[in-house]
């Protein structure tokens, strides 16, 4: 379901107002017809007309208000680190990394950043991004950061980093980040 619910939720509306439309007709109908109906049958139908117009009223005021949609909270919540993911983490061999739970491999690649830096390999920009990205994947992964790690990476990590923190945080479960993020580099592959 890769619309979120979007594409459904669409979906729903248009029916209920095709049925709104349906039961408008069937009331006109019901007025042009009205002489050819004795008058119990005539208000028995328009009683449950009317009952069947209220219902989908009632349907169609909560979702033009946003109560009532097929966009779940769950997918709310992965849309949310989605972005967050694709924000925060710019390197897609650090989010890869990063999703198959791979600290040793983070902490190689932080010191090849280390060394490619030193020789001129690296420009100081990317190192910083990237050694951000690197330190945020790692805390989040349960490692320990050297005092040194953990001062550069609040001195040099940006709202999309806070963000992505805040909402991998909020969700709890470190397994839905980490899925959200192989979902990420599979995306990015293809």
């Amino acid at each position: 379901m890769a619309s979120r619910g979007t594409i459904e939720t669409s979906k729903l509306k248009q029916n209920l107002e095709e049925q709104l439309d349906r039961l408008m007709q069937q009331l006109q109908d019901l007025e042009e017809c009205r002489e050819e109906l004795d008058a119990d049958e005539y208000e028995e139908t328009k009683k449950e007309t009317l009952e069947q117009l209220n219902e989908i009223n009632d349907s169609l005021k909560k979702i033009m208000s946003g109560d009532m949609t097929l966009v779940d909270e769950l997918s709310g919540m992965q849309l949310a680190i989605q972005a967050a993911i694709s924000q925060a983490f710019k390197t897609p061999e650090v989010i890869r990394m990063f999703a198959k739970k791979q600290p040793r491999q983070l902490r190689t690649r932080l010191a090849e950043m280390d060394r490619d830096l030193m020789v001129g390999k690296l420009g100081r920009d990317l190192y910083t991004q990237q050694k951000v990205e690197i330190l945020t994947a790692l805390r989040k992964l349960g490692e320990k950061l050297t005092p040194d790690d953990e001062m550069f990476l609040s001195a040099n990590a940006g709202a999309a980093l806070s963000q992505f923190e805040r909402v991998s945080t909020d969700l709890g479960s470190g397994d839905k980040v980490f899925a959200l993020a192989s979902f990420e580099v599979e995306k990015a592959k293809q």
